[in-house]
């Protein structure tokens, strides 16, 4: 059997579906959502809720990272942000909110390239998060893998808890002419913390990466609200297929280790309480929110959204986003909504689609039953 298709005489390629051309079943059953368990557990570490703050600026600050931590979730503070290269970068939030009213402005991301090419400071490094550990919730960062080497020794003084590396795709296996690569496995086995790595967005690279030792593996490429990855590069992987593929990784990866589970965290995409439901029940074990959270009031983004794509020094490939506020971030994760798109409430939405499908626990829901869906409706 071969499930791929013919798109000229002489390229075949393989189907893959996004989220919103699948929908969740309802079985049998249904339960009370207050019923309903969301809680996850990654390593040493349970959470509230299966939801990480990604490294984003327009998302994370260290005061952002502390309330995501009170609240039950993860807050990961990007290590190469402007919290890391500026003593007081909130002049440069706002400066930033301030620029061009349109969501794609050279002029914009030209002065977003000035502010971010000033240097990473690894004292900086040491207080943010010291700041985020006195607060007494779990410390999270984040560094691209072309700077993991030079600065992981200074996160790991700091005394992170989990670390994460993030960039738009990362593999077990770089292949450079000009420099030594990260040696993923190497690096994973030497430290003393779980580490996150990704994105991945097929089932032999992230096959890949677990077997290097992570803890958790991202899925996605490309699929934010910020990027333009598909259209600069001409990549892009469509979210439902390709976290489906990694689930099946984990899967054979649990046979091949003898039941190490590497944990699938959907990251890219995810705007609405929908697509994070649809993510899960697709097989992720959690999920990464940019635009989702960056709606909250204490975004550091002033209702603007951009992620490390969009100043990048030589290619950019992302925009900075006008996506707007929509409440307080308690009421973005827990309600009570006033709003009816899914911006606000969504781990409210997540309860109440694992009660009506009758799931009670987030590794329950993974097996409930989708249907391929592709045609728009207004809801």
């Amino acid at each position: 059997m071969t499930y791929e298709i013919e798109i000229g005489r002489g390229k075949r390629g393989r189907r893959a579906y996004s989220l919103d051309d699948v929908a969740i079943v309802p079985s049998r059953r249904t339960r009370d959502p207050k019923d309903v368990s969301v809680k996850w557990q990654i390593d040493a570490y349970e959470f509230e809720m299966p939801v990480l703050a990604a490294p984003m600026d327009s998302v994370m600050s260290p005061a952002t990272a502390i309330a995501m931590g009170r609240l039950g979730g993860l807050g990961v503070l990007n290590l190469e942000g402007l919290w890391t290269r500026y003593e007081d970068p909130q002049p440069l939030f706002e400066e930033i909110a301030g620029l061009s009213e349109d969501n794609f402005s050279p002029a914009a991301t030209e002065r977003m390239q000035e502010i971010y090419n000033a240097p990473i400071q690894p004292e900086l490094i040491t207080s943010r998060l010291a700041e985020i550990r006195e607060a007494g919730v779990t410390v999270a960062g984040s560094l691209t893998p072309q700077r993991t080497q030079e600065f992981y020794k200074t996160v790991l003084a700091a005394g992170v808890d989990i670390f994460v590396i993030r960039g738009t795709t990362v593999s077990a296996e770089h292949v450079s002419r000009e420099h030594e690569p990260l040696n993923l496995k190497q690096f994973i086995y030497e430290l003393d913390v779980p580490v996150i790595v990704g994105g991945a967005a097929g089932y032999t690279p992230a096959l890949h990466l677990m077997r290097t030792g992570a803890a958790g593996v991202l899925v996605g490429f490309g699929g934010g609200a910020t990027t333009t990855t598909r259209r600069a590069l001409g990549i892009h992987s469509p979210l439902a297929s390709a976290i489906s593929d990694v689930a099946a990784a984990r899967r054979d990866y649990m046979d091949e280790s003898g039941g190490r589970y590497v944990h699938v965290i959907a990251d890219g995409g995810l705007g609405s309480s929908g697509d994070i439901i649809k993510a899960v029940a697709m097989g992720a074990d959690a999920v990464m929110l940019g635009a989702a959270l960056a709606r909250a009031e204490e975004a550091p983004g002033h209702g603007w959204h951009w992620g490390q794509e969009a100043h990048h020094h030589e290619l950019p490939r992302g925009d900075r986003v006008r996506i707007g506020t929509v409440g307080p971030l308690e009421e973005v994760l827990y309600g009570p909504s006033h709003h009816t798109n899914g911006t606000s409430n969504i781990i409210g939405a997540l309860r109440r689609s694992m009660a009506t499908t009758g799931y009670s626990d987030l590794k329950e829901f993974q097996r409930c039953e989708v249907v391929l869906a592709p045609y728009q409706i207004n809801d």
